[in-house]
């Protein structure tokens, strides 16, 4: 009786060993279909996530200079292509943008102005973008507001 039991063991575990490398089988060969199917695609950033980009570059260093109480340069002349530039989603420069824009643009233009009120009009430059961004595109947001001046 043992002896039965014993090779009826062993028959159910060489089954069951046996569906599981086919099954692990079956998953490889549905992985490579899988990934056979998708193409790598680079993803290329339009000319405003470019022109942000660079503008997000130049308020981190102006931020520097703010705080090290540093003078505060000149006016970055591309910072005017934000009118111009083409935008991931065409339809997104639209009334309001182009009104947020102009916003961040006077705010940015008066740090340089008035260099005796940069601290203020860099907070108001900055805030210009998280609204902008709180209506249009929110996934930048947590980043700008790291441009933001400690109180």
């Amino acid at each position: 009786m043992k002896k039965i039991l014993i090779i009826g063991y062993s028959v159910l575990f060489f089954i069951s060993c046996q569906n599981k490398n086919e099954s692990s089988k079956e998953k490889k060969v549905d992985s490579t279909a899988t990934t056979e199917k998708k193409s790598f695609e680079m993803y290329e950033l339009s000319e405003m996530a470019l022109l942000m980009e660079q503008m997000y570059v130049d308020n981190q260093r102006l931020k520097e200079r703010i705080e090290k109480g540093e003078p505060v340069g000149e006016f970055p002349s591309h910072f005017a292509k934000i009118h111009q530039a083409i935008m991931t989603d065409p339809s997104e420069n639209d009334a309001f943008f182009k009104e947020n824009a102009q916003v961040f643009l006077t705010a940015q233009e008066m740090i340089y102005k008035e260099p005796e009120k940069a601290k203020e009009h860099y907070s108001n430059a900055i805030q210009a973008c998280i609204s902008c961004h709180e209506v249009k595109c929110s996934g930048p947001i947590p980043r700008i507001k790291k441009l933001q001046l400690k109180p």
